[in-house]
């Protein structure tokens, strides 16, 4: 492993670092629970997403050293193969992103448990990335099978994420706030404890917001899916008739601000994207290179996305003295991929990203970069990203491959794998979005 692709792997690592549940979970309980606090009623954990597992095996620690007698139960959902060990809290595996019967069911059960809680009564919510199709459970009158349907839609047409959440937490019976208001009509208390994976940082958007006021409306989800052409071609017709029934005040609205008068409701985000961003800067300015954070907040369509940045760098190296600082530019946020009709493809975002930086980076020397997915899992393989070196390029044109053949067939997992070049740390247990830094050496 030579001097770059270490910088770039221990930088990435440094991101994940400071976005781990078991180094973070409990330091942020003891500030919202005074010394001393220990629950008088029922303590319900409840919660969905990549890392919500892990936030549940941390939470079951602290409540083990500082709530011995707690009445500690509860349902937590993730991503299959994002489990953790927990003694008191069901974890359930299940369907990412596209929901599945499983995550339904769970979902079921979380909403049963909320409805058991009384006055004077703790729940407390673990709410990471992923967790509006893991918390997938649909408004009277719409089946799994149309949230499906909806929710590949979705995906297809390349609608950013926040977008997607606006329509799904419209059709949900525990998105867009819902599931406070339940634990609100029970007299509980409720702490949500979040993990941030939208550029935002709002709670409203993470996991589309189970616990939080949501600012969008019916109409919203509404112009959203005209925007994208998604109409009863493409959408089932249980869920436009929801919307639309929505819309003209037949069905109640999510949750609102001042639905949370005199409630006891808070959401905590107790980590997010910039976090790592700037934890990836400490590290790579300690080895000796000026780190500049582009923002954690870049979308867009993966390759357009990858040509700017190929400009941004091209700028900073024509514009260095000799005597300069090597270069690190940082930066995070969730691109898109919109596959043409019949394309399969093979990678995700990150990859496509990297893919669309290696081609439009040609002619800048010294350039080495790495884009992965935090939560160890970039679109449809099993790796969380790729990366590149010189070397890297070097090898491309000793093989005779044709980097822009690959991504012009989406395949830039093929690309990156060929060259022994992929990111493989399996799920990480965590989510704060998409990484990339690239290195300009002297």
């Amino acid at each position: 492993m030579n001097k770059e692709q270490t910088i770039l792997q221990n930088a990435f690592a440094a991101a994940l670092a400071v976005a781990e549940p078991k180094k973070i979970v409990s330091g942020y309980l003891a500030n919202i629970f005074p010394p001393g606090f220990e629950p008088k009623g029922k303590c319900l954990v409840v919660g969905a997403g990549k890392a919500s597992a892990s936030m549940a095996s941390a939470l079951e620690l602290h409540a083990k050293n500082c709530w011995p007698q707690a009445e500690l139960n509860g349902v937590v959902l993730t991503r299959y193969g994002h489990g953790s060990s927990t003694e008191f809290i069901r974890i359930i595996e299940a369907g990412h992103p596209v929901p599945d019967q499983t995550g339904m069911d769970g979902a079921k059960e979380v909403l049963r448990l909320v409805n058991q809680l009384g006055e004077g009564d703790l729940m407390i919510a673990l709410v990471s990335g992923g967790g509006s199709s893991l918390l997938t459970l649909p408004q009277n009158g719409i089946s799994i099978e149309d949230m499906q349907n909806t929710t590949e839609a979705l995906l297809r047409s390349g609608a950013p994420i926040e977008e997607m959440n606006v329509v799904r937490k419209h059709l949900s019976a525990i998105l867009g706030g819902n599931l406070a208001r339940v634990a609100i009509s029970r007299g509980a208390r409720v702490e949500a404890l979040l993990i941030s994976d939208v550029t935002s940082d709002l709670p409203a958007d993470i996991s589309s917001g189970p616990c939080a006021s949501d600012y969008s409306t019916y109409r919203d989800a509404l112009t959203i899916l005209e925007k994208y052409q998604l109409d009863e071609n493409s959408l089932p017709a249980s869920v436009l008739r929801h919307l639309n029934r929505g819309r003209d005040g037949e069905i109640p609205e999510t949750l609102k601000e001042d639905d949370l008068r005199c409630a006891q409701v808070k959401n905590h985000v107790i980590a997010t994207a910039y976090k790592s961003l700037e934890a990836a800067a400490e590290y790579v300015r300690d080895q000796g290179y000026d780190p500049i954070i582009l923002g954690d907040d870049i979308t867009g369509e993966a390759q357009d996305v990858g040509a700017k940045q190929a400009a941004i760098a091209r700028k900073y190296s024509l514009g260095r003295q000799p005597s300069s600082l090597p270069i690190a530019i940082i930066s995070g946020g969730e691109c898109t991929v919109t596959l043409p009709p019949g394309t399969k493809g093979r990678g995700g975002r990150c990859s496509e990203f990297l893919l669309s930086l290696f081609i439009a980076s040609e002619d800048i020397g010294s350039l080495s970069a790495l884009a992965a997915d935090t939560d160890g899992i970039d679109g449809s393989e099993n790796n969380a990203g790729a990366w590149f070196t010189e070397g890297i390029r070097r090898d491309c044109y000793k093989k005779g491959m044709n980097p822009v053949k690959f991504l012009s067939s989406h395949d830039c997992y093929g690309f990156f794998a060929e060259l022994g070049a992929l990111v493989e740390t399996g799920p990480t247990l965590t989510n704060v979005n998409d990484f990339r830094i690239i290195l300009i050496d002297n």
